[in-house]
């Protein structure tokens, strides 16, 4: 007669009377398939409706253990299948097919019970893994803003800056006024503020901004009075190591940062133009100092601003940015990832009192990237605007904390201290307009400027401006630049290229992209905001399309001005005009095509060939031509097969095509 402790009940031991050891392990035979199938809910509720979670940490814990529950159901679905089917054939005599079925069976088995030593990894993926975005190109996210939502205003023009220029030559380096053409900035400022408003003047246009700016703010659409004060926040990095006695810079001559021509195009539009009182102005970084090279500039022309800066200079000009005892950002981690170089959470930061005092902010950053953040423009800006001496304590919040070779925090759906500075009601909620410096940029933060390969800079200084009403699409376009000039082959610094550089550009435009158990509340209120603009990747690097450009979505829209000296006069490339270039002939080909173009009148022309990430690999003409028709053949024999473009110019007109190259 059998035990008790071996009787069957409904086909299962009865665990009450096993010894209590084994009773745990019956009981954990459950915690793998429960957890398994936990995580395939899981892991299908989330990333069914957003692909990109996929993305996330998170997710990617939980997709081996969903995966393997997977192919663990499988494998018992396809063991008990070949075991009961064999039972038929061998009850038929039927002895090698059920033989095979067995067979079937215990490889079945054996699988779902194998173990493939491997170890999951939310993101410690190889470097090889970890770069680029993971949205494909013209699917933008989040709701666009502006007078014209969406709408960021590139003006580029050679002339002004020094192409020529040695840029960290003493005393002549680009910081210097010599190298910059203030006529011209001021010319490219103009256009990027008409253009982005679609108004005929300068004052229109700021008009415009202000009643914009007002409505969005709840204040009602109303223009600038007469009293209220603007803070200017440049970037100035570099400008901690100074001489005290005159403050010129010590170690740090020709680092890239917010240049003396574009701060002073802004001081002469908000008080030639506008007409807002000197004395209701303040300029600076106030985590800095202000160089002397830009000082001498700004107050030779406009004495009566506030220079603001990190200490007490009143012999030199300057005065002290105070830190307020009510002005807080708190950061919304709420202490569970940033930390001060100790190692204890940091929950908030003390902001300046010019925040408070000044009912408007322009924050003018530099196009570059960051070996921490892969970008740096407005919203890494900010980390000059806290109280304390240095900004580590936020590293934390990047995607590489540590700087390069620091892959802790690549990917996406983590929390980005990035964020908590766009919505701010400080930071980003007085911003007035966004205003990007690209007359110089480079590859890294402390980098002195860099010449670019990518059309239409062709191997010279980037020379640019951009604007925008949209803090999220312009950071887009800029780092759409960086990640398609910097690349692994440009032998720059590729800190750019890191997996989740645009985290939080992602989580600025879409709430439903923020990380689970974040919600991104800096003004410790309550209050959340599902998106603060659209973010959205272009077509590619020569023709730089956006959704709205090319008329398929709601997304970012690049008004692109190519400007030449010296009337200034703005041409978006719409209509060539003086030319007509022709598709290219046989099309696809290999290895030799042919180009061939109309000119209306003689002109000086040029044809180049770029690959797709805008990089110039032939150059075909430079030089003047008589009107009539013209022909030019490429060989790409030595290319691989892909899509590559054309680009003639003559004159200010340029136009792009495609031509493929099909082996």
């Amino acid at each position: 007669m059998k035990s008790e402790s071996s009787k069957r009940h409904d086909g299962r031991f009865v665990e009450a009377h096993l010894p209590r050891p084994l009773k745990r392990l019956a009981h954990a035979r459950w915690i793998f398939p429960l957890a398994g199938l936990a995580c395939l809910i899981w892991f299908l509720v989330r990333v069914i409706p957003k692909p990109s979670r996929a993305h996330y940490p998170c997710m990617k814990v939980a997709a081996p253990i969903a995966s393997t529950f997977v192919v663990y159901l499988s494998g018992l679905a396809a063991t008990l299948f070949s075991f009961k089917t064999a039972k038929k054939y061998f009850q038929k005599s039927q002895y090698a097919l059920a033989s095979v079925l067995v067979l079937t069976g215990l490889a079945a088995g054996l699988f779902m019970m194998s173990d493939t030593a491997a170890t999951s990894y939310a993101s410690n993926a190889p470097r090889s893994l970890l770069s680029g975005p993971i949205d494909t190109a013209n699917t933008p996210m989040g709701i666009a803003r502006g007078i014209f939502p969406g709408r960021v205003v590139w003006v580029h023009n050679p002339d002004a800056v020094n192409q020529d220029c040695v840029v960290d030559e003493p005393d002549h380096g680009w910081v210097e006024r010599e190298n910059q053409d203030q006529a011209v900035v001021d010319r490219m400022l103009s256009a990027a503020l008409q253009n982005l408003t679609g108004e005929a003047t300068d004052s229109a246009a700021w008009d415009a901004i202000f009643r914009y700016h007002n409505a969005a703010r709840g204040k009602g659409s109303v223009g600038y009075a007469a009293g209220e004060k603007i803070f200017i926040k440049t970037n100035a990095t570099s400008a901690m190591h100074v001489n005290p006695a005159d403050l010129t810079s010590t170690s740090y001559y020709g680092v890239c940062e917010t240049s003396v021509a574009s701060v002073l195009a802004v001081l002469r539009q908000l008080v030639n133009v506008v007409g807002i009182a000197q004395s209701d102005l303040y300029v600076g970084d106030p985590i800095k100092h202000i160089y002397k090279h830009l000082y001498d500039v700004w107050h030779g022309e406009f004495p009566d601003i506030h220079y603001l800066d990190h200490n007490d200079y009143p012999l030199l000009g300057r005065e002290r940015a105070l830190a307020s005892t009510t002005a807080k950002i708190t950061y919304s981690d709420k202490g569970t990832v940033l930390r001060t170089g100790l190692g204890s959470p940091v929950y908030n930061d003390d902001l300046y009192t010019v925040f408070e005092d000044a009912e408007y902010l322009i924050n003018i950053p530099v196009l570059k990237g960051h070996q921490r953040a892969g970008v740096t423009m407005f919203a890494k800006n900010h980390f000059g605007s806290h109280t304390r001496d240095y900004a580590d304590h936020l590293h934390e919040g990047l995607v590489s904390p540590s700087g390069p070779g620091d892959l802790r925090r690549t990917g996406y759906g983590l929390y980005r201290v990035q964020v908590d500075f766009m919505i701010h009601r400080l930071t980003g909620g007085k911003n007035l307009v966004y205003i990007l410096d690209a007359l110089w940029a480079s590859d890294w933060e402390l980098n002195k400027p860099v010449k670019w390969s990518m059309s239409p800079f062709n191997h010279g200084y980037t020379s640019s401006i951009f604007v925008s009403l949209d803090p999220v699409a312009i950071e887009s376009v800029g780092y759409d630049f960086l990640r398609s000039e910097f690349t692994a082959s440009s032998g720059a610094d590729t800190s750019v290229q890191m997996s989740g550089v645009d985290d939080y550009l992602h989580q600025a435009a879409d709430s439903a992209n923020w990380p689970d158990g974040i919600m991104y509340d800096p003004n410790n209120d309550g209050t959340y905001i599902a998106s603060l603009g659209v973010h959205e990747h272009w077509d590619n690097a020569v023709d730089k399309k956006y959704s709205r450009n090319l008329g398929t979505g709601t997304g970012i829209e690049l008004i692109d001005i190519e400007q030449t000296s010296p009337d200034g006069v703005a041409d978006r490339g719409d209509f060539p005009g003086i030319f007509r270039l022709d598709q290219n002939y046989p099309n696809p080909f290999n290895p030799t095509t042919t180009i061939s173009f109309r000119l209306l009148e003689r002109s000086f022309v040029t044809l180049r060939i770029y690959d797709a990430r805008g990089q110039e690999i032939s150059e075909l003409i430079s030089g003047e031509l008589p009107a009539g028709t013209h022909a030019r053949q490429w060989n790409g024999a030595k290319l691989a097969s892909g899509v590559y473009f054309y680009r003639l110019q003559a004159g200010p007109h340029t136009e792009t095509r495609k031509l493929m190259l099909l082996r």
